[in-house]
């Protein structure tokens, strides 16, 4: 596992993929682009409740979408936790958590979301 941080600022390099990712190194541009589709298209607000939780208010059209994607990053990055939860005006939440240790990558999530859905942190 890696505890170094990520530098959220060169979110649109992919940067957010940590080493401790088991998807094939070929594979996570697709799923890197896969996530910013996600993003761009139901990202309709972000908030961070603390250092290891953000919360992802998406567009309830995107959630078999963010369900596939959730619990396929699941498998290849084992310390994201994603809980799914129904939001306000037909809205999902979608709150992501880390251990500590993967702060930084988390902090790169969130600055990647942000850009692709034109939102600020």
């Amino acid at each position: 596992m890696t505890t170094e941080p990520l530098d959220p600022t060169n979110a649109d390099e992919g940067s957010w993929a940590p080493q401790a990712c088991t998807l094939p190194t070929a594979e996570q541009p697709l799923r890197i682009a896969e996530f910013d589709n996600l993003f761009a298209e139901g990202l309709r607000e972000l908030e961070r409740q603390a250092p290891t939780a953000l919360t992802l208010t998406l567009d309830s059209a995107t959630e078999e979408t963010a369900r596939d994607l959730a619990a396929r990053e699941s498998s290849c990055c084992s310390f994201f936790g994603f809980t799914f939860s129904p939001g306000d005006s037909g809205k999902l939440q979608l709150q992501v958590t880390v251990p500590p240790a993967h702060v930084g990558v988390l902090d790169a999530l969130a600055a990647r979301a942000a850009s692709a859905a034109g939102l600020s942190l």
